[in-house]
């Protein structure tokens, strides 16, 4: 029974890729949702991040994918097939699919150093033409020396950002760590969030906070 659940717990990423809700229509439909997720993440793994150069990969890799997805009519998705999937997928649902699979297999040592940023993605325009071109700044907790990601999110401005922060280390699911922020997360109910979690803080002062910073500057 225990094995069962071990095997039940540790599905391997195409399984849970097959998780996704797919907003394709059925008819018409050449690849499946999960084979698409599962190319897309090689390609990006590989070195390819544009939506043309994931179609180079494909192209590059053609007979070895062949031979992996043995796809109806020897048939393998186009850059635009890529490119419509990455740009309709649901964010929220693809990145706890792919955490959930990535804390199967990946362990934190309790006292890793873990930091907590937020970055604009290079290139990202308020376009009111394009629904799908918007100023995006992903939000990440970082393991140092892992080198690893552990969760990411995104928001539309720097102020959404403290709010986000606080309920990814709610979900973190993670005790001991030490937890690094900027002076933009020196909030009281983001210390407490942190406490509560089990896990301490080191976060960043500027001088905009005069009282806490001579108070820190003193001791």
């Amino acid at each position: 029974m225990q094995d069962e659940k071990v095997k039940e717990k540790r599905r391997n990423l195409f399984q849970e890729f097959s998780k996704l809700q797919d907003f394709r229509r059925a008819q018409g439909r050449s690849h499946d949702l999960p084979t698409v997720m599962i190319i897309i993440t090689m390609a990006i793994m590989s070195g390819y991040t544009g939506q043309r150069a994931m179609g180079d990969f494909v192209k590059k890799n053609r007979k070895n994918l062949l031979k992996i997805f043995k796809p109806k009519k020897d048939k393998l998705p186009s850059y635009q097939t890529l490119a419509r999937i990455l740009a309709n997928i649901q964010f929220e649902e693809l990145i706890k699919t792919f955490s959930k699979w990535t804390d199967n297999y990946s362990k934190v040592a309790k006292g890793t150093l873990c930091s907590i940023d937020g970055k604009a993605i290079g290139g990202t325009v308020k376009n009111p033409h394009n629904k799908f071109q918007e100023y995006t700044n992903i939000v990440s907790i970082f393991a140092s020396e892992r080198k690893q990601v552990l969760r990411i999110g995104k928001v539309k401005d720097k102020s959404s950002e403290i709010f986000l922060v606080q309920d990814m280390i709610k979900i973190l699911d993670l005790e001991g760590m030490i937890l690094t922020l900027d002076a933009l997360h020196c909030q009281k109910e983001t210390t407490k969030i942190i406490i509560k979690s089990n896990n301490d803080y080191i976060i960043g002062v500027k001088g905009n906070q005069k009282n806490l910073h001579d108070t820190i500057k003193k001791t």
